[in-house]
């Protein structure tokens, strides 16, 4: 069976960085409009939790709120999000585009994310990714939005029994071992050494990820 190559979204192929703070401005602009929320966006606390499921976000950075409050202000925040995309303000990593197309030459990609399938959408939309990705899956359709189930899932659907999860947060190198994948780690902006220390490989450029692959297809070769 072929290896597959499964990829985080946001701070590993997304520069979710360059669109997040002014999207999380107009969300607690709103919430201070309806007399919900004083003083700053909560931007700082995001930054260190970014990477997990928006469930969780909303209940740390709102703690005091119901849950219906927190479910229409992640309502306001998606579609600020898509907004930013759609008018060009995001970007992806640098040399993303070039080394998922040379990836895409050898391997079927994919990607698993703990964003919501819209936006996930428009962000696959705006930069042509359908032509090298084979399938974008949001944790929106696990019932225990855990990217490890996620990633299972993936597997089975697609008939994947071995490859390689590239992300940037502990969930993605997690997803990785538990499933008996190759960990490799990008070390950008919402990176944490201590969560992806475990990973099998960390890189600092996303070209490395091409060297990488060709180790792993020498070593089967010799073998």
């Amino acid at each position: 069976m072929q290896p597959a190559i499964i990829f985080d979204m946001d701070g590993t192929l997304f520069q979710t960085n360059l669109i997040l703070e002014p999207a999380l401005d107009r969300t607690f602009e709103y919430l201070r409009q309806n007399n919900l929320w004083s003083g700053a966006a909560p931007i700082e606390q995001y930054r260190k939790i970014m990477g997990v499921p928006l469930e969780v976000v909303w209940k740390t950075l709102c703690p005091d709120h119901s849950d219906k409050i927190r479910e229409k202000s992640n309502h306001y925040f998606q579609a600020a999000l898509i907004e930013e995309i759609l008018q060009g303000n995001g970007a992806l990593y640098e040399n993303v585009l070039p080394t998922i197309e040379t990836l895409s030459d050898s391997y079927p990609l994919y990607i698993a994310s703990n964003g919501e399938t819209a936006y996930l959408q428009a962000i696959m939309s705006t930069y042509n990714l359908e032509r090298w990705i084979k399938g974008c899956y949001s944790i929106d359709i696990i019932p225990s939005k855990n990217k490890s189930h996620l990633v299972e899932h993936i597997m089975m659907e697609q008939d994947i029994d071995n490859g390689f999860v590239v992300g940037d947060r502990a969930s993605d190198i997690n997803a990785a071992i538990d499933n008996n994948l190759i960990a490799i780690a990008v070390n950008f902006d919402f990176a944490q050494l201590e969560e992806i220390k475990k990973a099998h490989h960390i890189v600092e450029k996303f070209p490395q990820i091409v060297d990488i692959m060709n180790t792993y297809r020498i070593r089967i070769l010799e073998e």
